[in-house]
């Protein structure tokens, strides 16, 4: 048998690996985008109705008839009840009486005025005709004579000035009485209790034959609920952010429903207890689906801008412990595929992206994640950001 022994078949050592067999490093990258970005504040609140009263008698009196009960749906103008009130029948009766009175001595006065009148015009011409002969023939009519025709005109003046003072009297008379049965008139439309606006009867606090007397005994309480107020709480730190107009949305989750508002109105002053706003919000319901007292969460546009440069809150976080500060050195995969270092400016944050002012362009893929080990010019091995 022949026995070979091999001579130099040692492997041979291994040197340092080629270039292009170095595994680069993965990092996690994503592109900076235009999109719009706002800024929201999401609170929980409470729906109330748009306006709510207890709706009370104008006048006293007893519960005659009341047709309405709780959950009744009511128009404007429609009865809710009437009150029985019998001397009032009498004080308009008495009224109308004095009414009627009153212009019987008015016409009588104008009778009196039509006398006067004609007795002044006889006086006034025998008193010319006299002076007017007087005056021709000097020695024909006494002084005498003359001086009393004078006087029997100045009392028939005298005579017209008081009737048309007594005439003026009784006109105003005529204007009190009339006044009085307007008012007694008025005391008997108010036996009728109507609803001020429409609205849902939430409260039924009386019966008939009931005795009501002033605020403290109302027939009903009305609810106007085909819109509501949501009203906000808004803390103090975002007060300076609430401005009217501002786009809200509102959810329920008790009926499955997202509805849109808008702020309306605020109090402009803060809660001393609470460090509070209270800010409104009017939401539209006209299938009544969405009742008073129901809680919902309103999400509050706090600001907002359209069209802007944006990266993940995760690139700015990685990059330094302040994500508010606007000035950021940023890491960057160049088309290359090696690391750049940019310093951007950053504006409007929102929980996931972040405004970009500066530093960036649209489409530069920035490094998401840690990158302390990652050193300019390095070639990486970028891949989007999730995968």
């Amino acid at each position: 048998m022949l026995l070979l022994i091999g001579v130099g078949c040692t492997p041979p050592e291994s040197g340092p690996p080629k270039a292009s067999e170095t595994k680069l490093q993965a990092v996690s990258v994503a592109p900076v985008i235009r999109e719009d970005l706002a800024r929201e504040l999401e609170m929980a609140a409470e729906f109330r109705p748009w306006q709510e009263i207890d709706v009370n008698a104008k006048i006293p009196g007893y519960i005659k008839t009341m047709p309405v009960d709780v959950g009744d749906l009511l128009r404007e103008g429609q009865m809710i009840g009437t009150l029985e009130v019998p001397e009032l029948q009498q004080e308009l009766a008495q009224a109308q009486a004095m009414e009627k009175r009153s212009e019987l001595e008015v016409i009588r006065a104008r009778s009196e005025v039509t006398r006067a009148e004609s007795a002044l015009r006889i006086r006034q011409l025998s008193y010319d005709r006299l002076s007017s002969v007087a005056k021709q023939r000097p020695n024909l009519i006494a002084q005498q004579e003359l001086d009393d025709i004078g006087a029997r005109l100045q009392e028939a003046t005298a005579q017209l000035a008081t009737a048309n003072a007594t005439l003026a009297s009784v006109q105003e008379q005529v204007k009190v009485t009339q006044a009085a049965s307007s008012r007694v008139l008025a005391m008997i439309q108010y036996t009728k209790v109507t609803a001020p606006f429409p609205g849902v009867v939430t409260q039924r606090y009386q019966a008939p034959g009931a005795m009501v007397q002033g605020a403290d005994r109302p027939l009903v309480r009305l609810s106007q609920v085909d819109r509501l107020r949501l009203v906000l709480p808004v803390p103090e730190s975002i007060v300076p952010r609430i401005k009217l107009g501002a786009p809200v949305e509102v959810r329920v989750d008790a009926v499955s429903s997202v509805v849109q508002g808008k702020v309306m109105r605020f109090a402009g002053v803060l809660n001393t207890s609470t460090r509070t706003m209270q800010t409104e919000v009017d939401v539209p319901n006209p299938t009544f689906s969405l009742k008073p007292g129901m809680y919902a969460y309103a999400t509050i546009t706090l600001d907002a801008k359209g069209d802007v440069l944006a990266i993940p809150i995760q690139a700015v976080r990685a990059a330094s412990t302040s994500a508010n500060d606007p000035r950021q050195q940023l890491a960057i995969v160049n088309q290359k595929n090696q690391i750049e270092i940019r310093e951007v400016r950053l504006g409007l944050e929102t929980p996931e992206r972040i405004e970009v002012l500066s530093g960036l362009n649209e489409g530069d893929r920035v490094v998401i994640g840690n990158r302390g080990d990652l050193k300019p010019g390095q070639t990486v091995d970028p891949r989007p950001m999730g995968q």
